[in-house]
């Protein structure tokens, strides 16, 4: 078996819940939970929450590809959040809680074109999830990072329901 894996940052509104929902799929092998695609160098949690950092809450997916396809896991992405809500998920708002999928692998960029405009097809107006290269990944502090595994009962924007879906979602292959 490859035990290559492969990455992807994708945010979607508080990093807890994105983490908690990701870290359910199948093949996801890593989370680790930072801010993305500002313009300050290693930004705080505190200057973050600002939104004049130009960061994104993103958490940065690590995966195996023998396991979890990129195309599943945008899949999933995109039935955990609000596609169309701009800088707001949930009770969240700022430019810190857009969305956005960012990548590494120029090579990824025809499956997220692909998964993007299916997921369009479903609107009639503009996604709003950003889909960009990643310029730069700060990780955050520690006690940002398996949240919702140490806090159980902690702040979260996304419904229970939706972790379990997460674990029980198979892709078909």
């Amino acid at each position: 078996m490859n035990t290559k894996t492969k990455e992807i940052y994708l945010a979607g509104g508080c990093f807890w819940g994105t983490e908690h929902f990701f870290k359910q799929v199948g093949g996801v092998v890593e989370t680790e939970v930072g801010f993305a695609n500002g313009h300050t160098e290693n930004p705080t949690y505190k200057e973050v929450y600002t939104d004049e950092t130009g960061y994104a809450e993103t958490v940065r997916v690590r995966y195996n590809p023998d396991v979890v396809s990129l195309k599943f896991l945008l899949q999933m992405f995109f039935k955990a959040i609000d596609p169309l809500s701009l800088n707001k998920q949930g009770h969240d708002e700022g430019t810190r809680y857009r969305t956005g999928i960012y990548y590494t692998d120029a090579e990824d960029l025809t499956v997220i074109d692909k998964v993007y405009a299916e997921e369009q097809q479903q609107y009639d107006q503009p996604l709003a999830v950003e889909k960009q290269p990643l310029e730069r990944f700060y990780t955050a502090e520690e006690y940002h990072q398996d949240y919702l595994d140490k806090n159980p009962n902690g702040y979260c924007h996304l419904p229970k329901s939706l972790f379990e879906f997460a674990r029980k979602a198979k892709e078909k292959r």
